[in-house]
């Protein structure tokens, strides 16, 4: 049986590897362009697509206050293809 402090350290590492994965992502909206066609015509999104979609999650607020973007990023197929990649839509 793990002991507390172990538990603990482990969560700790995990929490920091998270944030340096955050804080390594380059918001580019055109990352996402791989989803293109699923958010426009509601196709199934490719394996590419969830990819990138994994990896600008942390830009998605950024990209909901921009207005050219808005409608794209948080439209019901976009949050359709965000689900079906399973990555959350955020609440920002």
């Amino acid at each position: 049986m793990k002991t507390p402090s172990i538990v603990f350290f482990s969560l700790l590492l995990l929490l920091l590897a998270e944030m340096q994965i955050t804080m390594a992502v380059t918001c580019k909206p055109t990352e996402l362009s791989s989803c293109a066609n699923s958010i426009v015509s509601s196709t199934p999104p490719s394996r590419l697509c969830c990819t990138k979609i994994k990896e600008q999650k942390p830009c998605l607020c950024q990209y909901l206050k921009n207005p050219s973007l808005k409608k794209f990023v948080n439209s019901p197929n976009a949050r359709k293809v965000a689900s079906t990649c399973g990555t959350p839509f955020p609440k920002c």
